[in-house]
């Protein structure tokens, strides 16, 4: 059983975002990488985190699943639209000012009873 979590419009950019999403540790529960992330002091961690928590709740109110049995099978960290602000400069000129977005997906699955991942 496949359980998502969408954060859309996540105001960082896709870059800072996936230098924490490659550091966390699939091969431990989705309960200890909510941990790990919550000691982490980037802002991305903390966006990350509250992805996790989303779908690590999804599952528990949805399907009555049990935390432990939780691991984080993906990860994926997309580019969102651009919020564009204006920069006033010399002479009535303008420059913009991209300030980035990124949409976060995590995709939690659940451990067999032998202990295996389904």
């Amino acid at each position: 059983m496949n359980i998502y979590s969408k954060y859309k419009f996540a105001k960082s950019s896709d870059l800072k975002l996936r230098i924490v999403a490659n550091s966390i540790n699939k091969k431990l529960s989705a309960e200890k990488n909510m941990h790990i992330l919550s000691l982490s002091n980037k802002k991305s961690s903390f966006l990350i985190n509250k992805a996790l928590k989303s779908a690590i709740f999804n599952a528990i109110n949805n399907y009555n699943i049990n935390i432990n049995d939780l691991f984080i099978e993906k990860i994926l960290i997309n580019k969102g639209p651009y919020i564009k602000k204006v920069f006033p400069r010399a002479k009535g000129r303008v420059n913009y000012i991209k300030k980035r977005t990124s949409h976060i997906i995590i995709k939690l699955n659940i451990k067999k009873k032998d202990g295996t991942k389904s």
